[in-house]
């Protein structure tokens, strides 16, 4: 989860470096150079603990920002340089600590990591600081919320603020991050294809039949054409279960209490949610106290990624983290590894204090008909085209009486969810 804000952030820093006034011989020799990113943190919580490795780069010709996710790595965690705990590769890049993984406060941890080709790196040692509690939470609407807009015209969200009391005598550096549970209705978009629960046995000349098989996936014939009025296109299928889409972050919120330690911190805003549809979310805050180091890398990290752009702004600069290559300490890595004590609580939003329309509002046909609409015009800016059942006249998709449209699975499990969150009502 939090991974995914780092890697986003850092393809927008790139974005921002690549066309920057240098050599054109020079962006060729430095858009084709891999650059190890590294991302991981461990806190407290039972949560799925996980360090993610890629490659970034540019393409040489073109110069767009990509990522390549980095596999078959020996990864592990030292606890108190004495207890190694290893992770293993569950999807391509991504590494997961054991499930019963969780840091201690006051405890040191270091990552250390060997890729397929022998070359190692290791973290330097992060402390897990102690966690500070959020007292209060409240969401307000607020028609100018969203900075930048989002999809460069949309400003309406509910602004998020906390109270918390800081703890005295220490110093205490913070970030916040969270994750909008928006309910979703629509699970699976197929183009030029179609989801099928069994895998699919074709007879070569558009008709299919189910096979005994599980597929629950989408299926793509060759020369797929599905209506012959429409075309080809995608199709959208209903969510079988109930289902909740998963929105993170994509700003960095970061405050120090240098000049307020062992005070009342009241009403800090801490997120801005959009205002994506007209039914209730469900947002989980996270509250991260960091280490001093940590706290100076993401803050660079925010002023190069969230800047205005202006003249007077400092050109931006890839932060090089606290990874480096035992052998070539020369050789810049990207990205930071830390342990941070996590406080996380929900707030439900009702959305009833809303002005205005929402994201998901067609300004030329108006709000989407039928459940999830609004949400997913917000999110794709377009309305769901759903599969129709078979018509008289027409040969249908499938000749063996499998039913039409299926539902489809709610996956995947990174972007949407089946499982209620902690926090809403019923």
């Amino acid at each position: 989860m939090r991974s995914s804000l780092l890697q986003a952030l850092l393809g927008c820093l790139l974005a921002l470096l690549l066309p920057a006034c240098i050599d054109p011989e020079d962006l060729v020799l430095r858009g084709t150079v891999d650059i190890v990113v590294v991302d991981g943190t461990i806190t407290n919580l039972a949560e799925p603990q996980t360090i993610l490795l890629n490659y970034s780069r540019a393409d040489r010709l073109t110069g767009r920002f990509g990522t390549l996710p980095i596999t078959k790595a020996h990864v592990e965690v030292v606890m108190d340089s004495s207890l190694i705990t290893l992770a293993h590769e569950t999807t391509d890049g991504h590494y997961q600590l054991p499930a019963d993984f969780k840091g201690q406060i006051g405890h040191a941890y270091q990552l250390r990591l060997i890729l397929s080709d022998g070359t190692h790196y290791e973290s330097s040692q992060q402390v897990m600081p102690p966690l500070a509690r959020i007292d209060k939470i409240q969401a307000q609407f607020n028609p100018k919320s969203l900075f930048p807009p989002v999809a460069g015209y949309y400003t309406s969200g509910h602004d998020v603020f906390i109270e918390l009391q800081d703890p005295a005598e220490q110093r205490n550096f913070y970030r916040w991050d969270w994750t909008d549970y928006e309910p979703q209705y629509w699970c699976r978009s197929c183009e030029s294809g179609f989801y099928s629960v069994y895998n699919v046995l074709g007879d070569g000349i558009g008709s299919y039949r189910s096979g005994p098989n599980l597929l629950e996936d989408c299926f793509y014939p060759p020369n797929f054409n599905y209506d012959p009025l429409l075309g080809g296109g995608t199709l959208d299928y209903r969510c079988r279960t109930q289902c909740w889409e998963m929105l993170h972050n994509y700003q960095v919120a970061l405050f120090d209490d240098q000049y307020t330690n062992g005070g009342l911190i009241p009403a800090f805003k801490i997120a801005a949610i959009p205002f994506y549809q007209h039914g209730p979310c469900l947002v989980h805050v996270r509250q991260s106290s960091l280490t001093p180091d940590a706290y100076r890398y993401f803050k660079l990290f925010q002023t190069q990624t969230q800047n205005t752009g202006g003249l007077a702004d400092t050109p931006p600069s890839v932060p090089v983290g606290n990874v480096h290559n035992v052998a070539n300490p020369q050789e810049k890595v990207v990205g930071y590894f830390t342990a941070s004590g996590v406080f996380s609580k929900p707030l439900y939003i009702d959305r009833l204090d809303y002005e205005g329309v929402p994201l998901g509002y067609d300004p030329i046909k108006g709000y989407p008909e039928g459940l999830g609409g609004e949400l997913f015009y917000a999110l794709y800016r377009r309305l769901p085209r759903p599969e129709e059942p078979p018509r008289p006249g027409f040969r249908p998709l499938f000749i063996d009486d499998t039913p039409r449209p299926p539902t489809a699975l709610c996956a995947p499990i990174d972007q949407r969810t089946p499982f209620k969150p902690e926090g809403w009502p019923n």
